[in-house]
């Protein structure tokens, strides 16, 4: 009886596994996105990512809600209602195609960002639960975060293919990603509906939300690693959304190749996230931050420093000249390959940081992740900053921005996550 029920799970599972990959396929598509919106609405580079930065101040906006959300509603009310707010926000950008108007982009851009965010919160526990706890609800976990990854590589590339030529980029060009999308959604919506899921065990207590934040930010290490998490998502998507453009804009590459070159910054994410779960058991937290802080340090500090005219070649998927789609090698500057490769250390700094970070902290863990959750809207602002140096400076000096966040990192792996507030009680 009880495998029966297990196997019952399995279409919500792939659901749930689907809804993972779409946190990745909705966000990632902001930045190549903005490409598009340069040519279309001739806009600037940090006018570009507004879409960007739209979609991630949602993160801002709906964290604390979200949570309280999840405690009245529960877990499946919720995913219903971010599936829903979802299914909405790519429909609003769908319609601007039509409508040519970068105002309504923007909008669904950020309406989509509010189910990014509650998907967020509801995934990896109800993967969990479905999975059974345990072991098996943790390969669960990572086998949703490997479609993530997936999705996060495949996105870039799919819009460059679509788009073609930049000078004639178009919103609706990428209609046929825009269906996908909803179509997922809508999908996802019925079988979540109509099938009876186990609510995760949420751990009660009688303390009001706002109490517990308060004490959460008592203790300096997470106040310093939610910072961190801010610092974090801002490098991880800057650092290849601004190449893109970089690319496109600066260099002359093509919209398809440099999509396909971007993607292989998520598939490096993949590679690295996949060895990093393999040697997590046996390498500390500290110690894995440490050491990809400061190698993703040196491969920015070299892209700043070396001349774009020293190039190299990459292997990607490229037209030829009669259309048809085969995989080749492209010339690109060597700045290029070594910002892809930063894709590596970034990988496992989401997981480092938070477990560094919550170290300690027992009744006000929830809590502290919900704030966590409020801050992934660095993701947005600092691309956006980094955008405008780019306006006033160029590409390359503008990764100053990611260099200084890396360098934030290095020394909150080596300094500021240790807990100095041991004498809090969190019982």
């Amino acid at each position: 009886m009880e495998q029966q029920n297990k196997q019952n799970y399995l279409l919500p599972i792939i659901m749930m596994v689907f809804l993972f990959g779409m946190i990745a396929f909705v966000t990632n598509l902001a930045a190549p996105m903005g490409k598009i919106l340069i040519n279309q609405f001739g806009v600037s580079n940090a006018e570009g990512l507004l879409g960007n930065l739209a979609n991630f101040i949602a993160y801002a906006v709906m964290g604390i809600p979200g949570g309280i959300m999840l405690e009245k509603l529960g877990y499946k009310k919720t995913a219903l209602i971010a599936i829903g707010v979802g299914l909405a926000g790519v429909f609003i950008q769908y319609l601007s195609g039509g409508a040519g108007s970068f105002a309504i982009y923007l909008v669904g851009a950020f309406v989509a960002g509010f189910s990014m965010c509650l998907l967020n919160m509801v995934v990896n526990p109800m993967l969990n639960t479905l999975g059974g706890g345990g072991n098996k609800g943790n390969q669960l976990i990572q086998i949703g975060g490997s479609f993530n990854s997936v999705m996060g590589t495949l996105t870039p590339m799919l819009v460059g293919v679509l788009v073609g030529e930049i000078s004639k980029a178009n919103i609706t060009d990428v209609y046929p990603v825009l269906y996908i999308a909803m179509g997922v959604f809508a999908f996802a919506f019925i079988v979540i509906a109509l099938s009876k899921l186990p609510e995760p065990h949420a751990e009660k207590t009688k303390e009001a939300l706002s109490s517990l934040m308060l004490g959460a930010l008592k203790f300096r290490h997470f106040v310093l690693g939610a910072f961190a998490i801010f610092v974090y998502v801002g490098v991880e998507v800057g650092t290849p959304g601004i190449l893109d453009l970089w690319l496109v804009k600066g260099v002359g590459i093509s919209t398809t190749i440099s999509g396909f070159v971007c993607g292989t910054y998520w598939f490096l994410m993949l590679c690295g996230r996949l060895i990093g779960a393999s040697i997590g058991g046996k390498v500390s937290s500290k110690i894995m931050l440490t050491i990809t802080s400061g190698t993703g340090l040196i491969l920015v500090g070299l892209a700043i420093l070396l001349p774009v005219t020293t190039l190299v070649n990459v292997p990607v998927l490229q037209t030829d000249a009669v259309g048809s789609l085969g995989f080749g090698l492209a010339e690109v500057p060597i700045n290029a390959l070594l910002l892809l490769l930063v894709g590596l250390c970034t990988s496992i700094m989401w997981g480092s940081i938070f477990n560094l970070a919550v170290e300690g902290l027992g009744k006000y863990l929830a809590a502290a992740s919900g704030i966590f959750m409020v801050l992934v809207c660095g993701g947005g602002i600092l691309p956006w900053i980094q955008g405008r140096i780019a306006d006033i400076g160029g590409y390359q000096i503008s990764y100053i921005v990611i260099a200084l966040g890396l360098a934030y990192l290095l020394y909150y792996a080596a300094i500021g996550s240790k807990n100095v507030n041991k004498d809090i009680p969190v019982d």
